[in-house]
Formats: C-alpha cells, structure tokens, sequence
C-alpha cells in the first residue's frame, strides 16, 4: 500500500482560491496568510461574498486542491460563534476576578474581560 505524501501548499497557491465550507457552501476567496502575534500558527484571510473578511485558522482546512475545503464543525463550535450580542443575551457569564461580564471573542474562541483586559 503506498503511503500519503505529505503536500506542501505554496501561497502564491492558496491567493485567490475559494474556500468552501463543510456544508459545501461558499465561504469566500482567500485573500492573503495572516499570523497573530502571540499565538502559534497561520490563519488564511479571507474575503466573503459580502465584502467582510475575516481570518480562518490553519487548523480548520481539510484538504486543497482546486479549492479550499474547510472541516465538517460540530454543533457546538458554531453555537459557540453565534453574533455576539447574540451570545451576551444568552446569558453572558461573569469575570471571576471583578464579577464583570465577559464578552466573546470568536476569532479566539475565548470569553475577555474588558475591566481586567484579559482572557477568562
């Protein structure tokens, strides 16, 4: 049997691509590679039918090839990345250091606190 290469993938290569959801639905066109200072890895920037961008970890591609396709999320990761007033009416939870309330934060998937200007 033979055995999976392992593929690199250029960025002239992913510039301009589609990207495509798990569902098979459009996301958008990468537009370039970003990296966040303070944290590991790189996130493709990418610009959705409407304009928006927005930065989609490494971690979320499943494969590419004449596209971008990203992984199937569970039901909980997307519950997770709901508006975020959305999120604050369902009852936000609390700071534990100043008992303020904390907001999320999707691009990190974390809850902040703005009083204490830090990650819960």
């Amino acid at each position: 049997m033979a055995q999976a290469r392992e593929k690199s993938v250029t960025r002239e290569r992913l510039i301009g691509m589609q990207v495509i959801d798990g569902d098979g639905y459009l996301v958008g066109t990468v537009r370039d590679i970003s990296f966040t200072i303070g944290r590991m890895g790189i996130s493709l920037y990418v610009e959705g039918k409407d304009g928006s961008t927005r930065e989609i970890p490494w971690e979320e591609v499943q494969s590419v090839g004449d596209f971008v396709l990203l992984k199937q999320r569970p039901a909980q990761v997307l519950e997770a990345q709901q508006p975020q007033q959305q999120v604050q009416q369902a009852q936000a939870p609390v700071c534990p250091t100043c008992k303020g309330p904390l907001t999320w934060i999707p691009q990190y998937q974390r809850w902040y606190c703005y009083k204490c200007r830090k990650y819960a």
